[in-house]
């Protein structure tokens, strides 16, 4: 335990380190194109700025969510949940989240390597991401282009196959997992 704990720490501080470069690096970059092309510099930098403030709320509503998980959730009752014997109740409310989860997908990464490392399967984080696709706001307009048919069958069909997806991976990291401690 203790040999895993300091590798921990010296991968942290090597993700830091390249963090930082790559930060001071941007930096570099950006300064040496101002003075090449200020005027596609100041648009990036504009850019930059609606995209951040346009994902705030999300990214707040996810950090909230992360607080709250910490708080509440004990590795066992996402095991209990979301764990290797949850079932159909882990693919089902892994399935219905994703649908009900909002804004960009990257800003909910955090949230389901936290719930990973708590004990969740990793069939159920791909059926989470597949299932975001499944927008609850658009459904009415695709409704209305498509057909109520075509919307129900679709949706039943993404749900269906964000299992099988789930499914996939589980099978193909349990071989991985096999393989490694075979070749150990």
């Amino acid at each position: 335990m203790i040999l895993k704990k300091e590798k921990n720490t010296k991968r942290s501080s090597k993700n830091l380190y390249y963090s930082f470069f790559f930060l001071i690096l941007v930096i570099i970059l950006y300064g040496v194109l101002f003075f090449l092309k200020p005027d596609k510099i100041i648009n990036s930098l504009y850019a930059s700025w609606n995209i951040f403030v346009s994902i705030i709320p999300v990214l707040i509503s996810v950090i909230f969510l992360m607080g709250i998980s910490n708080y509440l959730l004990k590795p066992k009752k996402v095991s209990k949940y979301l764990g290797k014997t949850s079932g159909f109740k882990g693919w089902f409310l892994s399935a219905l989240f994703g649908i009900l989860s909002h804004g960009p997908a990257y800003v909910w990464y955090p949230l389901l390597k936290d719930l990973k490392e708590y004990g969740m399967r990793t069939g159920l984080v791909v059926v989470f991401l597949y299932n975001r696709a499944i927008k609850l706001p658009l459904l009415p307009i695709m409704i209305f282009y498509f057909g109520i048919y075509f919307v129900i069958v679709l949706c039943i069909y993404m749900i269906v196959a964000s299992i099988f997806q789930g499914k996939i991976i589980e099978i193909i990291e349990d071989k991985h997992v096999r393989w490694r401690v075979k070749n150990v």
